[in-house]
Formats: structure tokens, C-alpha cells, sequence
């Protein structure tokens, strides 16, 4: 269950939301305050997975407080004022309600937070010579590391692309780079990096998986060419 937070100047509206949340089995509502101030200790202990935030505010707004937080949780904007989305996008947040709204809009807010907290809870727990565990969800998942045919970078996430289907974990490249470095894996570009016993051809500046092209970058032509051992 995941811990959700409240900040709202307006009593009833704050009053209104927590009755919804209560509906969903997902979120437990942690705490509530009625100004921005008042939830920055609170919100520094970085023990809340989703806020719930207003953006007009007495002495704070909602949006200063996001820009102030070093650490932000999932953020879903609940305002009276739709003329701030543009900016509040800009900082990220998962959602943005235009009050009055329904119970199943804050729901389907909620399921989009959760599936991101899901990913952000997704990684590398173990690599092996033959195989790597990450956390999928609930569920820890082995793969085989001969299954993988790349790995993509997706911002503070990486896609991992096998033959069973692909896996979004919270990770970088560069320090699943360190570790996958003893099993032919290569970093082709600064998104990619791929296991050399998956390339099918490399033509004109372009790798290709099975049928995919992927991009060879300059700054790591020279490091592949010397893993393929060119006859």
C-alpha cells in the first residue's frame, strides 16, 4: 500500500478528496495539511509515494513547493485553476484535476501514479554469468542474460528489450554498464547498449537486432569494432 499525502488550503475540498481516497485499496492517506509550509518537514522524510497537491495557496503555492523539494513524490495537481497545467507538466507531475471531479477520475490518477511507483520500485537486484534478477512489480523476475537483444535508456529508467517481452526497470545505463561488462555486452550510444552475439550487421553508422536498427554512435564505434573480432 502506498502512502498518499494532501495539501489544500480549502477545508471541505481537502475533506471531499480524503472521503475519495478512502475508496482505494492501493493508497493509505497519511496525513493532510492546509498550507505548503506546514507539509515541507513532513514531506523531507520522503516516506510519501503520492501528493495530492492545490496550486493556489496562501504564502506558498503549490508550485514553489515542488520546485523547493530536493525529492519529490508522484505529484497529482488537484486545483480550481486549469491555467496552471503547462507549467505543472513541466515539473513533472502524474496528473492534473480540474475540481469538481469524480471519484473515478481521482482513480484512474491513482492507477498512473501506482504503475510509475511500480516501474520506480523495478530493478536489478542480482547479475549472475548466465542471467540477471530484477524486481517486476511484486514479483522478482529472472532472465536469462542470452534472451536480452538490448537495453534502451528512458530518462532515470531502461527499457529491456528480450525475446519474451520487455521489462522497464529504475536504473541507469551506465551502472548496468559496469556490471553486464564481463558478458560481451557493449555500450553503442549513449541510449543503448547491446550484447554482441545479437548482431545480425553493422551498416552505415547502424546496428542491427533481428531485424531492428539501432544507432552506432562515433563516440563508440572504435569500443565495438574491437569486441566483434573482425577477421
Amino acid at each position: 500500500m502506498y502512502k498518499a499525502l494532501i495539501v489544500d488550503d480549502n477545508k471541505v475540498a481537502r475533506l471531499m478528496l480524503s472521503e475519495m481516497l478512502r475508496k482505494i485499496d492501493t493508497i493509505e492517506l497519511a496525513d493532510e495539511f492546509e498550507d505548503a509550509p506546514s507539509a515541507i518537514s513532513r514531506l523531507k522524510k520522503n516516506d510519501i509515494d503520492i501528493l495530492f497537491l492545490d496550486v493556489e495557496m496562501p504564502g506558498m503555492t503549490g508550485l514553489e513547493l515542488l520546485k523547493v523539494l530536493p525529492d519529490k513524490p508522484l505529484t497529482i495537481l488537484v486545483t480550481a485553476q486549469p491555467g496552471y497545467a503547462v507549467e505543472a507538466f513541466e515539473l513533472n507531475v502524474v496528473d492534473y484535476l480540474v475540481k469538481p471531479f469524480a471519484v473515478a477520475r481521482i482513480i484512474l490518477a491513482v492507477e498512473r501514479a501506482v504503475e510509475l511507483l511500480e516501474v520506480k520500485n523495478s530493478k536489478i537486484n542480482r547479475v549472475e554469468n548466465d542471467h540477471i534478477f530484477i524486481r517486476d512489480g511484486k514479483a522478482i523476475r529472472k532472465i536469462l542474460l542470452q534472451h536480452i537483444l538490448w537495453l534502451e535508456a528512458k530518462g532515470d529508467y531502461v527499457k529491456i528489450v528480450t525475446q519474451q517481452g520487455n521489462f522497464v526497470i529504475h536504473a541507469t545505463l551506465r551502472n548496468l554498464e559496469e556490471k553486464l561488462s564481463v558478458n560481451e555486452f557493449v555500450r553503442i550510444h549513449r541510449g543503448y547498449i547491446i550484447p554482441i552475439t545479437k548482431i545480425d550487421y553493422i551498416e552505415d553508422g547502424v546496428a542491427y537486432i533481428q531485424g531492428t536498427p539501432l544507432p552506432v554512435s562515433e563516440n563508440y564505434r572504435n569500443e565495438l569494432l574491437r569486441n566483434l573480432r573482425l577477421l
